[in-house]
């Protein structure tokens, strides 16, 4: 198996300013084995092929530059003199996967808490981290990713998502929501009440401390806001909302009028509901909706991303022994309320909270809905592709059409049968680059 990595040079040094020396360092490292691999024109000849929606065999897929330019029975894509020909038998062509819900600052909680990793892990240390993490996404057949706060370690999504633009670093194509907001008090970490010590969000609260957060996360960079609409802070440590209704309104209409939208952490149907009605894009993990929110949830058209890969991931950092063990309390309650966000007709985004778990290992997501939720996947490759992409309003990406960007990835057998094939990635393309290769 082949690894391409390509480094475009910087336009000037202050193009990087901000960058750690961690990640400077280690785009050193990557620079020093590129090698460009970017032919004016790329025809892949695969077994069959995944268009975002129905799979297709003996189609082929012409790339020129970093755009599809024909997909279709292989007989009827012709292409340019000078064409190179990727021959992939027994493998399935299909969009490049979009992740919905990631953390690239973040690393397994049972390798280290988050508190410690908020308090006790450099900035620098998270960066050099998160460009290895960005390397594996991508490898693992993820070209896109929406990553929902940096959770301690400030505006460096940012920084990372220029890397991967500019080419010093190898990673999925990121949407970034910085810091994410919270109610003061809501969040953590928690030492003693007289500590005051970094939090994992930024704070803010009533009308003059929203606008001005918000429009400090876009100033920055961010591409969309993250609100973390309830969280556990109640005096027993369960889960209570955090704004008020007329508060998460403001944050929607403040990023809204900027052209960014909003996504939601809410668990509690009180939490759901405020959010719902705030107009924001998606709920993210939705744990304890019940039958009425989803219903509200499907009348205005809202997104679930559900996360299931994260709940059961911390449920067996905490000792559960899955297949042997019986389920616990919270993986129950998952199992009602998916049930009851299926009946209702809800959207799905698919995205797992990856950072919980090892970055890489995204397909855990899709392989769980199928193995446990009852997606068939089909249903979950469509949500990981052309779904993920109408959701986060991506038009130029997540099905193989003419016009759209060359992101593409080939795996063994035919993932709309057996999700396990996602696992069997022989293939990735970001922009008519190869970064592997049969």
């Amino acid at each position: 198996m082949k690894h391409f990595f390509l480094r475009q040079p910087s336009s000037s040094p202050a193009t990087h300013r901000g960058l750690s020396t961690a990640l400077l360092v280690i785009s050193s490292v990557f620079a020093s084995h590129a090698q460009p691999v970017t032919p004016a024109a790329t025809l892949l000849r695969p077994a069959a092929v995944f268009d975002g929606q129905d799979r297709h065999e003996g189609w082929a897929v012409l790339v020129e530059n970093n755009k599809i330019s024909a997909v279709g029975p292989a007989a009827q894509v012709t292409a340019p003199a000078g064409t190179r020909t990727l021959e992939l038998p027994g493998l399935t062509l299909l969009p490049g996967l979009i992740e919905g819900h990631s953390h690239l600052l973040l690393h397994p909680y049972n390798e280290t808490s988050w508190n410690d990793q908020v308090l006790l892990e450099s900035q620098a240390l998270r960066v050099a981290r998160a460009t290895a993490h960005a390397q594996r996404t991508l490898l693992a057949g993820f070209t896109t990713a929406r990553d929902l706060g940096t959770e301690g370690a400030g505006y460096a999504d940012v920084g990372l998502k220029q890397a991967i633009d500019q080419g010093i670093i190898p990673g999925p194509r990121l949407l970034v929501a910085t810091r994410a907001l919270v109610a003061t008090g809501s969040y953590g970490p928690k030492l003693s009440v007289d500590e005051d010590v970094p939090q994992g969000a930024q704070e803010a609260d009533g009308v003059d401390g929203i606008i001005r957060a918000v429009r400090e996360q876009m100033g920055k960079g961010a591409d969309l806001i993250k609100v973390y609409a309830d969280y556990r802070w109640g005096a027993d440590g369960s889960t209570q909302t955090t704004f008020s209704q007329d508060e998460l309104n403001l944050i929607v209409q403040t990023a809204r009028s900027a052209g960014r939208g909003v996504v939601a952490h809410a668990s509690t149907p009180e939490g759901m509901r405020r959010a719902i009605l705030a107009g924001v894009e998606t709920i993210e993990h939705g744990d304890g909706g019940t039958p009425e929110i989803f219903e509200l949830m499907k009348k205005r058209g809202m997104a679930l991303c559900p996360t299931v890969a994260a709940g059961d991931a911390t449920a067996q950092y905490k000792g559960w022994r899955k297949g042997t063990d019986p389920v616990p309390a919270r993986i129950q309650q998952k199992h009602v309320s998916m049930a009851a966000a299926v009946k209702a007709g809800v959207p799905f985004a698919m995205g797992g909270d990856v950072g919980v778990f090892t970055h890489g290992d995204n397909a855990r997501e899709m392989e769980l809905l199928v193995r446990d939720y009852g997606f068939t996947p089909l249903l979950v490759l469509r949500q990981a592709t052309s779904g993920n992409a109408r959701i986060f309003h991506l038009a130029d990406r997540g099905r193989l059409a003419p016009g759209l960007l060359a992101d593409l990835v080939a795996v063994a057998g035919d993932p709309t049968q057996d999700v396990a094939a996602l696992r069997q990635i022989r293939l990735v393309m970001k922009g008519g680059v190869l970064y592997r290769q049969p």
